[in-house]
């Protein structure tokens, strides 16, 4: 059943993909039409968290930043599919760096980097970058659950030199590469909402106390990576800008969880300035109600 869905499925993506960009967004616009008036993909999970993050704001400014949203997230998905056949000179022009010098500097002086995001601008053409290094890439990605469409998107990805590796590869991956003096780059997604059970650390985030991923950090400072951010704008309509803030050079100088906390900061920042940028279909805050005693 995964192969048949595999090939019924792909043709269909492939020939969004070779649409020039005009026509590409205007399949998004259509996909908008469906995902957000139609089917109403999450519309109460968004709404939820926008009101809870936004107490402040009016019902008006909270279905605004609403639609905005939904808009880009349509625009983010065909950009994704885009990425099978796009050109590495379109992907440049589209996806810019505004200080890559500060990655390379790092690469230069034999750093490995753990480059940490959120689910934030766009995230799908952040490959490009090996593009600028000559560093093997690394990504933490959680396996889809069709080995075909799963082979398909780390395809896709090794075509700049990045290599998606799941969580549990990633300590043996990467000490392996430490032990025969490799330097590497690897990026993490950490914004997301980790399970309460098993979270090392609680902090605020964007307000409200929730549990954080902390794994990015443990790994940074186990392997001796240098902690960098990478924040992205949307300049416009499939054009998007980068750059990149170290927040620890030697991360083991650190006390527990302070990368962390940095890093919470940052995607605050970014979200307090457009918020429409931001995945809040992601229940982030679905923990706020079991925060340990200690951190109340």
């Amino acid at each position: 059943m995964q192969f048949l869905a595999y090939i019924l499925i792909y043709p269909f993506l492939w020939g969004i993909s070779i649409l020039p960009f005009r026509l590409l967004y205007l399949f998004s616009d259509g996909v908008y039409i469906l995902i957000y008036h139609i089917i109403g993909y999450r519309k109460k999970t968004v709404r939820e968290n926008l009101h809870l993050v936004f107490p402040d704001k009016s019902e008006e400014e909270i279905k605004s930043i609403r639609k905005k949203f939904y808009h880009h997230l349509c625009d983010m998905v065909v950009e994704s599919i885009k990425s099978m056949t796009i050109t590495e000179a379109e992907m440049k022009k589209r996806f810019t760096f505004s200080n890559v010098e500060l990655i390379q500097q790092l690469e230069k002086e034999n750093r490995s980097i753990a480059l940490m995001c959120a689910h934030y601008g766009s995230w799908e053409w952040i490959f490009i970058l090996q593009t600028y290094m000559n560093v093997k890439g690394y990504a933490i990605y959680k396996r889809l659950g069709n080995k075909y469409f799963d082979r398909l998107v780390k395809r896709i990805r090794a075509k700049y030199n990045s290599h998606l590796i799941t969580t549990k590869e990633s300590i043996s991956v990467l000490l392996q590469a430490k032990r025969e003096g490799k330097v590497t780059i690897c990026g993490f997604v950490s914004d997301q909402s980790p399970k309460a059970n098993k979270a090392f650390h609680w902090n605020e985030f964007m307000g409200i106390t929730v549990p954080v991923h902390t794994g990015a950090e443990m790994l940074a400072k186990k392997i001796d990576m240098s902690v960098v951010f990478f924040g992205v704008k949307k300049l416009k309509r499939g054009y998007y800008e980068t750059s990149f803030k170290t927040i620890a050079y030697n991360p083991k100088d650190y006390p527990d969880y302070e990368i962390t906390d940095q890093f919470l900061k940052l995607v605050e920042a970014q979200i307090n300035e457009a918020p429409e940028f931001y995945l809040w279909t992601h229940k982030r805050w679905k923990h706020r109600d079991k925060v340990p005693e200690s951190y109340k």
